[in-house]
């Protein structure tokens, strides 16, 4: 079958080899011509234009596929296409397949070079495995805002040292890029993107992100891109009513317009949206050797409008489907992630096994519960207890990944330290308790940019982080806190390798809801740990935990140690074990709890 009718049926994967423009090479590897194709059915002319020039476009497809060839190099050159419809109005488009832009706020196309790039990542894919038994912590990180030139944007070039160094330090496995396909305004973040094959202009050219990830990939890295699949931005250049008619989005207006967000909502019922989504997918990870996606809005993928009243959005589900199966056979190890809040069942089952086709989710419920509990004064807490022991009950459900996201520090909420209650060191030893319930707990990880030195100010994407705090010793020591626990959960398999299995799990406290005061186990196949969290200020000089076997307990870490800027209060020798059940363990330990702290023991023999 014919690379057109491929298209049109939503099975070309390579729409990006099919429509966009292209550069022509003679034997000597010179670019001697530019062609441009590109699909409006419902265009009655098409032109292309090119500085104060403009040509015309032949059709070479009754289906509606235009294409011409000019004899020159246009490489680097801008241009857009004009299109007349058939009801006579004229439209001045981007191209949907371009691989690069104009600098916003222009946002005409530029005719692009993508191949040719040298990748040096061959070692990165030969050692990388799927994750669910290894350690998953992923960064999330918006380009615009992480570290600035002045008051300008780094370039992807610039980054890498920078970044590598960074992410080793804190121990992060993954970055995860908030969007960095193109978009129009600075203030979406890039959740409303006008160029899904098209590298995001601001911060440099394809190349330079082919170089940053390349590098990542060399410093043993992971990559993984945030991506919107359901809906489109409507600024007039863009993707919607590309020839005048609902090309790619739903037809029905109630199913289309997303009102909160003045987006409009793909239709995949449609063959040329399937095959122009699954081709975007295809092309990052060929072209930028991405490791995997995190889906927004999933809820809207699901349901119309994410509302289970609108019933089940078919069309959407049988293409994840479709999509999952595709990406899994380019790549068994790739992370494919729902942001998803609703109850739909098997989001992260095989398609196979009667599954959706994600390997993880995020768990929204965890995040939810955990950031309530933790905004409530200490006092309180005891009458909320089941919002800490209640994850566990579906931990297991599906794949769960643990996000304290970029959601969850802007518009008036708070960054994670000005969330936690009490007074100003407090706050930061309930931060630290936070982080020892978020490292410990089942399920892999997602930090947004700044929690792990515990910015005070929640994010603005308009200046960088405040880097500055790790100037004041108290934010250098809560970083160093964050370094350690992190270096533990990579070292200690018990804190991952069942992540998706019960027997990882058991608690050893769950019902001392006067004290606040939490103990569960994590287990590997050869070894475990004990974590204790005391949720209130009390100080305790001996607190009884049953434990199921004999042995001695050693502290491996402790947030309330001085050198974290805690009260230094901690287990200095190894604990032994006394003879006698507590909470229905046959031994039990007698601990020094710190107020508001979490530590964590480790079990040797004796």
């Amino acid at each position: 079958m014919n690379p057109y009718d491929l298209f049109l049926l939503g099975k070309n994967y390579l729409s990006h080899h099919l429509l966009g423009s292209f550069l022509n090479k003679d034997s000597n590897d010179e670019n001697i011509s530019t062609t441009f194709r590109v699909y409006a059915p419902n265009a009655k002319f098409v032109y292309v234009l090119i500085d104060n020039d403009k040509y015309l476009l032949n059709k070479i497809h009754h289906q509606g596929f235009y294409e011409t060839t000019i004899n020159k190099n246009l490489e680097w050159f801008s241009y857009k296409y004009e299109i007349h419809t058939k009801n006579g109005t004229v439209l001045f488009k981007a191209d949907p397949f371009s691989y690069f832009s104009e600098v916003r706020p222009l946002n005409s196309s530029r005719v692009y070079d993508i191949n040719n790039y040298k990748y040096n990542d061959d070692k990165w894919f030969y050692n990388k495995r799927q994750v669910y038994d290894k350690p998953l912590l992923i960064y999330e990180l918006h380009f615009g805002s992480f570290m600035k030139n002045y008051n300008d944007f780094k370039n992807y070039n610039e980054m890498p040292d920078i970044l590598i160094k960074y992410l080793k330090d804190n121990n992060f496995t993954h970055v995860e890029f908030m969007p960095l396909y193109e978009y129009p305004l600075d203030d979406s973040w890039g959740y409303q993107g006008t160029g899904f094959f098209n590298v995001t202009s601001r911060y440099g050219s394809p190349k330079d992100l082919m170089y940053l990830i390349d590098r990542l990939h060399q410093a043993g890295i992971g990559v993984i891109f945030d991506w919107v699949l359901g809906h489109i931005n409507k600024d007039d250049f863009g993707l919607h009513l590309f020839d005048g008619s609902y090309l790619y989005e739903n037809e029905d207006e109630f199913l289309r317009e997303n009102i909160t967000w003045g987006t409009a909502n793909l239709d995949f019922n449609k063959g040329i949206t399937r095959s122009f989504m699954l081709s975007a997918l295809t092309f990052w990870m060929d072209y930028f050797h991405v490791d995997g996606f995190r889906i927004d809005a999933v809820s809207h993928l699901i349901y119309h409008l994410g509302n289970k009243d609108n019933g089940l959005n078919e069309g959407a589900i049988n293409f994840i489907k479709e999509l999952s199966t595709h990406l899994f056979k380019k790549d068994d190890r790739l992370i494919f992630s729902a942001e998803d809040s609703t109850d739909y069942p098997l989001v992260t089952h095989p398609v196979s096994s009667g599954g959706l086709g994600f390997n993880y989710k995020w768990n929204m419920g965890f995040m939810n519960d955990t950031l309530s509990y933790f905004e409530l004064d200490p006092i309180y807490r005891k009458y909320h207890h089941d919002k800490i022991t209640f994850s566990i009950h579906y931990a297991y459900n599906e794949n769960f990944i643990l996000p304290f996201s970029h959601d969850e520090v802007v518009h008036m909420k708070g960054s994670l330290l000005s969330k936690m209650p009490g007074s100003y060191e407090q706050k930061f030893a309930n931060w630290r308790l936070l982080m020892m319930l978020f490292i410990t707990h089942p399920g892999k990880k997602l930090l947004f940019m700044g929690g792990e030195f515990a910015q005070v100010a929640e994010w603005n994407f308009k200046t960088e982080l405040d880097w500055h705090l790790l100037s004041y010793p108290i934010h250098d020591a809560n970083n160093k806190y964050f370094k350690d626990l992190t270096n533990v959960y990579l070292n200690e398999k018990s804190l991952y390798q069942y992540d998706h299995n019960p027997k990882g799990f058991k608690w050893l406290i769950v019902d001392h809801y006067d004290s606040s005061v939490f103990a569960y186990l994590r287990a590997s196949d050869n070894d475990f740990l004990v974590i204790i969290l005391n949720m209130t200020p009390n100080r305790y000089d001996y607190y009884e935990i049953g434990v199921p076997y004999r042995g001695k307990y050693i502290e491996i870490i402790n947030s309330d140690r001085d050198i974290y800027s805690g009260e230094n209060h901690f287990n200095k020798a190894p604990l032994k074990t006394y003879l006698e059940p507590r909470n229905n363990n046959p031994y039990h330990i007698k601990i020094k709890l710190g107020s508001l702290s979490g530590l964590i023991l480790r079990y040797e023999k004796e």
